[in-house]
């Protein structure tokens, strides 16, 4: 009788020693008293595609994908979700027992679900949301927003042609408004959605008007290191609902784990006390 094999799952990226999904995705192991490991795995470029090809004969039932390989994964996998394709990036890697690799974007899901919980209140359809930044996390919150229904979502990024790129996309209801106007969205907008790495520890801040911040606007901050950026200290001072970006992490890890381990686990005190451990 052949034993059952102890599931493996883990994250690729190159750097990854930063990653705080390892202690997430270990945590709900133990807090499920399940079997199995998450392991963090720095991998170049170009062995990508053969270690892609060899985990799953290794026991690995999936991995997390980060950067800066989540749009050339995109190549490698045997089939893509939907919303993997809308986004044009992928996070997450299913490996089939016929040996296929599906890729999938999670991060769009996040995004929603942390708003969810962190602003319960807010309706996708009260009015429009600003989005600062136009990479890779942006594509995800921009197709999320208009999946939910937002009637407008103003788009500023500080290299103009990456946010019409997005708006040719995703169509009308993007507007793109220079870099210099952002303040003039962050007045329009009942939500204000920071996807740029500004703020974040070791990069300069965001350096934009904020003066149009107040009570009843909704403010949410990609960025989780710090905890409470600068966006998020000014938004809470002038009486905003903020929503910081560590749940946006969690929640993004639920759909991957309930697929490789059989248990769709719980964010709440305990998960972030683990991813900020």
């Amino acid at each position: 009788m052949t034993a059952t094999r102890i599931p493996l799952a883990g994250v690729i990226g190159s750097p990854i020693a930063h990653s705080k999904s390892p202690q997430i995705h270990r945590h709900w192991l133990n807090a499920y008293g399940l079997s199995g490991h998450y392991i963090p795995m720095d991998v170049d470029r170009d062995d990508l595609p053969e270690v892609l090809r060899t985990l799953p004969k290794m026991g690995f039932v999936g991995v997390n994908i980060t950067v800066p390989h989540k749009e050339l994964v995109m190549d490698i996998v045997d089939t893509l979700t939907d919303r993997a394709i809308l986004i044009g990036a992928v996070n997450t890697l299913i490996f089939r027992p016929d040996g296929k690799i599906m890729g999938d974007n999670t991060d769009g899901y996040g995004f929603m679900e942390n708003l969810r919980h962190g602003a319960p209140n807010w309706d996708p359809k009260s009015g429009p949301v600003a989005v600062l930044g136009a990479g890779g996390a942006a594509r995800a919150v921009v197709a999320a927003l208009s999946d939910a229904g937002v009637p407008q979502i103003l788009l500023a990024n500080r290299t103009r042609v990456r946010a019409e790129k997005l708006k040719e996309e995703f169509g009308q209801r993007v507007r793109v408004t220079d870099w210099v106007q952002a303040g003039n969205i962050v007045d329009e907008a009942v939500l204000v959605v920071n996807t740029t790495s500004l703020g974040m520890v070791g990069q300069p801040e965001l350096r934009i008007p904020l003066d149009a911040l107040a009570p009843g606007k909704i403010v949410t901050d990609l960025v989780y290191n710090p905890l409470k950026t600068r966006l998020l200290s000014a938004a809470e001072a002038a009486g905003c609902t903020v929503v910081d970006g560590l749940g946006m992490l969690l929640h993004q890890a639920v759909p991957g784990f309930e697929r490789w381990f059989g248990i769709r686990p719980e964010v709440d005190a305990a998960a972030r006390t683990a991813a900020l451990r």
